[in-house]
């Protein structure tokens, strides 16, 4: 199992460089306000859209490495995870807030489809993280993972609420809450994949 475990770490530390990279070189965007999501929209777009959609099979695949050393309910919960980035991926926000350039600085009363599923992927990927963490608490083995699953569970819990409350508001802050969260979590999940290797 140790090869899907390695993908599955590649693709969850992946998708945070690619984004950041890409965050801070795109020209109008700004990673403080506008969310990882508005990465997919604009000339450059396809190249967060095949972030989600590559990491998101990467760490699905590497799902399956998790269930032998630990248990079937978290790998269930991390595959469903990489199913929720790649339908991020594959169904993108709507313009807003400013970004692509000359796109109004409001929020839309009413947005796409495509906007809504993004959403809902959004809300399965923010849900499953902090869920998965929760499992590892009861399934990982060593009090340090435990304590560290522990750890990561409750700051992704209130890294979620944070960036709902920002989001809501149209905080300046939005996205740097948002890429606070994401590096917690993801980073936790590529070194739980490792630990799955071993």
């Amino acid at each position: 199992m140790a090869v899907p475990a390695w993908l599955g770490a590649a693709g969850a530390w992946s998708f945070v460089v690619t984004f950041l990279l890409d965050g801070w070189t795109r020209p109008g965007y700004r990673p403080v306000r506008h969310p990882v999501s508005a990465l997919a929209l604009g000339s450059r777009g396809w190249l967060q859209t095949a972030n989600f959609i590559v990491c998101g099979l990467l760490i699905a695949a590497g799902a399956v490495s998790l269930a032998e050393p630990l248990s079937g309910g978290l790998a269930v919960v991390v595959g469903l995870f990489g199913a929720a980035l790649v339908a991020s991926g594959v169904f993108p926000m709507d313009a807003m807030r400013g970004y692509p350039p000359g796109t109004s600085d409001e929020t839309p009363a009413d947005v796409s489809v495509s906007h809504r599923i993004h959403d809902w992927a959004g809300m399965a990927v923010f849900g499953a993280l902090p869920l998965a963490a929760l499992l590892a608490v009861f399934d990982a083995p060593g009090a340090g993972w435990k304590w560290y699953s522990g750890v990561t569970c409750a700051a992704l819990a209130g890294g979620l609420v944070a960036f709902g409350s920002a989001w809501e508001r149209d905080s300046a802050y939005a996205g740097l809450v948002q890429r606070a969260t994401i590096i917690v979590g993801w980073l936790w999940l590529g070194l739980l994949f490792l630990h799955a290797a071993r």
